[in-house]
């Protein structure tokens, strides 16, 4: 059969495009060798939330005295908390296919294998099409250090799935997933030490606030060891015959060893470009090596449109299912382009930290001129009723003409009103511009005007 549009990926790129270009009558086949939602929502964005929704609700349970709340006796159901996950996640990805059919797309279980810009296999059945959509996401990347193939690790898949908890817990890696990772076990009461290689964790976030987090974490007794390389990784056993991971480091001060009961690994990801025949296609590519697309993302070859972690721009869902859109739209000869000016990024820890648009750093880097506006967290009525004893900031990025360039947020809750800032950088608003908007009162974005009228 042939279709007028063939997805290879059912992740949030994947699924995004199918039903956008289904609900505008496109005759549509997608692929997906795993489970439909893609890594976001079976072992990343949505589990990994759920599982620190319920660590910041035990956290709010033995903070509630704070509040003028007794709660006698509280703990936690590690089991219960991983079984809740699970449904979560079977709810979503229902939900996702129930839309699919609605327009119906039709999905096929298994690994499609390009023949051609064209045509694809899947099993012995051959599929036509007149557009192609690589959505192939990414994987993990374990890094090739010495002694790892000698020892049981985690990867973020079996730190999810875990039932046990673990005293001890060595994260390699500071990104974005080791620190949601050390957030969740660290409220449960694991002891955790995160070792990362360069002189901040949440590389890419804004600086001064990741570090303003990390001292937060560290109050709270999570182990962070900045500027550091791991050497080697062996077996030890401990007092009790049990397995442990004994993990060797350097850095300009110290080497040394640290050991955990579990070492789970988090240094990043990496798109998937093998396995269903991209190699065919010889589309152009990057000097990193990822597929060349252009604003409508559309590839060097015509019909061939890739989305997601393969283009390198952003390992983000949301830009994925943004990038989707673009092309679905460009296939449907709709005027589209797409803009990572204002990509938003979210550390869902206790407290958050979200940020979008130019940092400090990536200013500096490309030379602009700008200034840096920022006030404490404080100066916003609800979030004082709401954070007692804790204090954030909120900082903002402006250019020589006042247009917002970039605006970061450490405190709850970041996740949701980091969106406002996204929305005037997209538009280019100046201080002037986004100070006339009315903001509820009282609410936590009402920071943004605070700090704006600090202008």
């Amino acid at each position: 059969m042939r279709y007028q549009l063939a997805i290879i990926g059912g992740g949030p790129a994947g699924y995004t495009a199918a039903e956008t270009a289904g609900k505008a009558g496109l005759n549509v086949v997608l692929f997906e060798k795993e489970a439909l939602g893609g890594v976001c929502l079976n072992e990343g964005c949505i589990p990994t939330k759920t599982l620190l929704y319920s660590a910041k609700t035990y956290d709010g349970a033995n903070q509630a005295s704070k509040y003028g709340v007794s709660i006698q006796d509280v703990s936690f159901d590690l089991p219960k908390i991983i079984a809740r996950k699970q449904k979560v996640i079977r709810k979503l990805v229902l939900g996702i296919k129930a839309k699919l059919s609605n327009y119906n797309v039709n999905i096929i279980q298994g690994e499609a294998q390009i023949l051609d810009q064209h045509t694809l296999q899947c099993g012995d059945d051959i599929y036509e099409c007149d557009n192609l959509l690589l959505c192939t996401g990414s994987q993990t990347f374990i890094p090739p250090i010495k002694g790892l193939n000698d020892i049981s690790f985690w990867t973020h898949r079996d730190a999810l799935n875990n039932k046990e908890l673990p005293k001890s817990l060595i994260i390699i890696g500071g990104g974005v997933i080791g620190i949601e990772f050390a957030s969740f076990f660290n409220s449960l009461g694991t002891h955790v030490t995160v070792i990362e290689m360069m002189d901040e964790i949440l590389g890419g976030m804004d600086k001064e606030l990741a570090g303003a987090l990390r001292s937060e974490y560290t109050k709270k007794g999570v182990r962070f060891l900045l500027n550091t390389r791991v050497v080697a990784v062996t077996p030890v056993l401990s007092d009790k015959n049990a397995e442990e991971v004994s993990v060797s480091y350097e850095n300009e001060f110290t080497q040394e060893i640290v050991v955990g009961e579990k070492l789970l690994l988090s240094v990043g990801r990496k798109p998937v470009k093998e396995g269903f025949g991209l190699e065919k296609l010889g589309l152009g590519m990057t000097a990193r090596g990822n597929v060349l697309v252009n604003e409508k993302m559309q590839t060097s070859l015509t019909g061939v449109y890739v989305c997601g972690d393969l283009t390198g721009f952003s390992l983000l869902a949301h830009a994925a299912s943004r990038e989707a859109e673009v092309a679905v739209h460009n296939i449907l000869s709709k005027k589209d382009a797409m803009s990572y000016r204002a990509i938003p990024g979210v550390v869902y820890t206790n407290p958050e930290i979200g940020g979008v648009g130019e940092t400090e750093d990536s200013l500096q880097q490309k030379g602009l001129p700008f200034r840096v506006l920022k006030l404490p967290m404080a100066y916003s009525g609800r979030f004082v009723a709401e954070n007692e004893g804790v204090n954030g900031i909120c900082k903002m990025l402006l250019g020589p003409d006042n247009t917002i360039l970039g605006a970061h947020v450490l405190g709850n809750p970041a996740s949701e009103i980091i969106t406002l800032a996204g929305i005037a950088i997209e538009l280019k608003l100046t201080v002037n511009e986004w100070r006339k908007i009315i903001f509820p009162h009282p609410t936590v974005c009402e920071i943004f005007k605070e700090v704006l009228l600090d202008a």
